[in-house]
């Protein structure tokens, strides 16, 4: 999956941020973007890879653009895997503050496009971003979801323009839930258990790989 000497770099909000800052430990404990390094560095040691993860609790895509020259361009990724969206939704429910569908789709395709400009060769990995009914979501549901899709399509089509892998995950997150309830997946239906970050690595590893 990796050449020699690759660098992997994870970024987004809380999702990613899981376990990277041990005072916002969920029940999960670590994420997804740990299951992911742990599985590399175990399965290829050969390779002398540098995996980094970059998520902030809260983060919405304006406050990752914000931060793109110290946590992206100047570590210089070969590999780079975004996962943003449900901030954008959320904070505008609970707080007035969040990102409009068209300023997401504005500033997720300036964020991409000063980073392939900065790395023609790069690898992008765009994971869509997902909610379901249990627990925290705010508000009519059915009002969430449908704000939900709209950046979930927005970021598949980024994928295509920028020639990126996508990562579905609001599917798999509702297959799953014909086995188990929602919040066994994500406890809070923003915010994923030990169960729903290895669903969420095991998609990772899927789109990659093909």
């Amino acid at each position: 999956m990796f050449t020699k000497d690759s660098s992997i770099l994870f970024t987004g909000d809380s999702i990613t941020d899981c376990g990277r800052n041990r005072e916002e430990l969920t029940s999960c404990g670590d994420g997804y973007a740990y299951m992911l390094k742990s599985r590399f560095l175990f399965e290829q040691p050969d390779k002398n890879l540098t995996i980094l993860n970059k998520g902030i609790s809260g983060n919405r895509i304006v406050d990752i653009y914000a931060r793109i020259k110290e946590d992206c361009i100047n570590l210089a990724p070969d590999i780079l895997s975004i996962l943003i969206g449900v901030n954008d939704v959320w904070h505008e429910f609970s707080r007035g503050q969040g990102v409009s569908a068209e300023k997401f789709q504005f500033v997720y395709s300036l964020l991409l496009n000063e980073i392939v400009v900065a790395f023609p060769g790069i690898k992008l990995v765009l994971m869509e971003p997902f909610v379901l009914a249990g627990g925290l979501p705010v508000g009519d549901y059915d009002t969430w979801r449908a704000e939900m899709a709209v950046r979930q399509g927005i970021v598949k089509e980024l994928a295509k323009t920028y020639s990126a892998v996508f990562v579905p995950l609001q599917q798999p997150f509702e297959e799953a839930c014909s086995i188990a309830t929602d919040t066994y997946w994500l406890y809070d239906g923003v915010h994923p258990t030990c169960a729903g970050h290895m669903l969420i690595a095991d998609r990772w590893i899927k789109a990659v790989k093909q």
